[in-house]
């Protein structure tokens, strides 16, 4: 069975609304073959990252900047992922106070560096 790790920081009651949409379509009955787990991003060690076949980062936007909770994430899986993760597939989902592009910058740069593999725009929602 795959592993589609769903790593996400949510500190407002919109992020959320997000990720359980998130969660439920990639949980959806018509999907098969597929484990996914989700994880809070301060939460999530590299091991988890290593352990995925996919992957889907979710966050909100803080000062024009992905949230703190996810550059931590970055922080700590960057160096023991960089050579074992390259091409891994992944999406993110950001929630915008702004327009959401400091946020989809700033993570896009790092993910970058990972060498993964992006498999679908980013989604940047604003609003209720």
């Amino acid at each position: 069975m795959k592993k589609l790790l769903v790593v996400t920081h949510m500190p407002s009651a919109n992020t959320r609304v997000l990720v359980d949409a998130v969660l439920k379509g990639a949980s959806h009955e018509a999907i098969e073959g597929i484990a996914v787990i989700h994880s809070q991003a301060f939460d999530t060690k590299y091991q988890d990252v290593l352990a995925a076949d996919a992957i889907i980062l979710g966050t909100t936007e803080n000062f024009g900047y992905m949230s703190g909770g996810m550059k931590d994430f970055f922080d700590r899986i960057y160096y023991p992922c960089l050579e074992e993760t390259q091409s891994l597939p992944y999406a993110i989902f950001i929630r915008a106070g702004n327009d959401g592009t400091g946020a989809q910058n700033s993570m896009q740069r790092i993910i970058k560096g990972l060498a993964w593999k992006n498999v679908q725009e980013p989604l940047v929602c604003s609003g209720a």
